[in-house]
């Protein structure tokens, strides 16, 4: 059967969230820029364990997140295969679902001595970000996730930009001039940051583009009249946008 028809759901989905979605869905199964095929499901899975994870609950509710000892709510405890993460990639995973808030630049750093260097973790965060957004779709339908694609075979490219600056971000970007050759493509005129923050590993930026412009609108993003061929304006595009932002404490 076709990933994403969503034939039993009387509501009309338009394709062009479906194309993406099945799109995202090809290209998490294969080989990335510094996660094998299977390491970026596994990724990909633990963005859904974490969401049930009674640790990362119990983390959340403490004042510190290191107040909390325990466990984590994966592969083995929930009844499936056992991961091919590490503990560390596994831990990095559920944060960012769970307590992104408190994230910090010793935490990332820490990382890097765990074997997951700033471009391992950007991709993760990728990862993780584009499937939640598709996941949450789901469930905002109230249907099942998903099932996620088998993973490919085949080597990471370990690919990274030449052009890379240390500024706002806890790892290092592309800067704002400097999405040319071929990063050219990742942004025009205006560098977002949103958009920046993934950019030290390039096709995270492409993946999670062009699922966030068929679910919100990544064009013209400063014109707030606009037309957007959706059933909403801009205008409430981004006030459902920032609404959202503000329940998840987002940092922006």
């Amino acid at each position: 059967m076709t990933a994403f028809n969503y034939e039993s759901v009387t509501l009309p989905i338009r394709e062009d969230l479906k194309g993406a979605y099945r799109d995202f869905w090809n290209t998490l199964a294969k080989p990335g820029t510094w996660w094998s095929g299977a390491e970026r499901v596994a990724i990909a899975q633990e963005s859904r364990n974490a969401i049930i994870c009674d640790f990362c609950r119990r983390r959340k509710n403490a004042l510190s997140p290191y107040q909390v000892v325990g466990e984590h709510s994966t592969g083995s405890l929930l009844g499936l295969p056992a991961s091919c993460l590490s503990d560390a990639a596994i831990d990095a995973v559920h944060r960012v679902v769970t307590d992104q808030s408190r994230i910090t630049q010793s935490y990332i750093d820490g990382l890097d001595a765990e074997g997951i260097t700033n471009e391992k973790y950007v991709e993760l965060v990728g990862v993780v970000v584009t499937c939640f957004s598709i996941d949450e779709f789901n469930r905002a339908l109230g249907l099942p996730l998903e099932p996620l694609p088998l993973a490919q075979t085949g080597k990471p490219t370990g690919y990274r930009p030449p052009l890379l600056a240390r500024d706002v971000g806890f790892v290092p970007m592309v800067p704002p001039e400097g999405a040319v050759n071929k990063e050219s493509d990742l942004w025009g005129k205006v560098a977002p940051n949103v958009l920046r923050a993934l950019s030290l590993v390039p096709d995270e930026v492409r993946s999670w583009i062009k699922v966030a412009s068929v679910q919100y609108v990544m064009g013209d993003l400063l014109n707030f009249a606009a037309d957007t061929g959706r059933a909403i304006d801009r205008a409430q595009m981004e006030l459902v946008a920032g609404r959202v932002s503000a329940i998840n404490e987002c940092f922006y």
